[in-house]
C-alpha cells in the first residue's frame, strides 16, 4: 500500500524524500502539505547534492514521527537498522552511488521528468523500496504515542 502510494507521489512530480515521507505522514499525525514542505529540501540526496538518498531521509523522517520520542540510543539504533536494510537491498544509501551510470550533476535545476528520465533512473524503485522497508518495520514495531500535549 505505502509502496504504491510513494511511487505514485514520485511519478506525479514530488521529489524522492517527499514521496516516501508523504506516503506515511497523515497516519503518523502530520498533514500532507506540511510534510511535503518539510521534506522538500531532501530530494536528490539533499538539495541535489547527491549525498544521502532522499528516499532514505524520507523514511527517517517518518520514523521520527512514529518513534522520535524514544530514547536517543534506541532511536538511532532503529535508524541504523532501517539504513542497513535499504543498503542491503540497494548497495548504498548515497544518492550518487545509487545513480551510478546516470549523469548525476549537482546543478540545482531538477531534471525534466520524461519517460526517458524514469527509464534511466532507479528512483521509482528506490522510493518503493524505502516505503516497503518502513511499512514492514511499522508492522512489527508499535508506534509511540506522539500525541502528548
Amino acid at each position: 500500500m505505502h509502496k504504491e502510494k510513494a511511487q505514485e507521489l514520485f511519478k506525479s512530480g514530488y521529489n524522492c524524500s517527499q514521496a516516501v515521507f508523504g506516503a506515511f505522514c497523515e497516519e503518523l499525525g502530520l498533514d500532507f502539505d506540511t510534510a511535503i514542505k518539510i521534506a522538500s529540501s531532501f530530494g536528490g540526496g539533499m538539495g541535489r547534492m547527491r549525498e544521502v538518498c532522499g528516499t532514505v531521509t524520507g523514511m527517517f523522517m517518518a520514523a521520527g514521527l512514529a518513534y522520535g520520542d524514544s530514547d536517543k540510543a534506541e532511536h538511532y539504533s532503529r535508524i541504523q537498522e532501517l539504513a542497513k536494510q535499504f543498503k542491503d537491498k540497494n548497495g548504498s544509501i548515497i544518492c550518487r552511488e545509487l545513480l551510478e551510470g546516470v549523469e548525476s550533476s549537482t546543478n540545482p535545476i531538477p531534471s525534466e521528468r520524461t519517460e526517458t528520465y524514469y527509464k534511466k533512473r532507479p528512483c521509482v524503485d528506490l522510493v518503493g523500496d524505502a516505503a516497503e522497508i518502513f511499512e514492514k518495520y511499522l508492522e512489527t514495531n508499535s508506534i509511540l504515542d506522539n500525541t502528548k500535549a
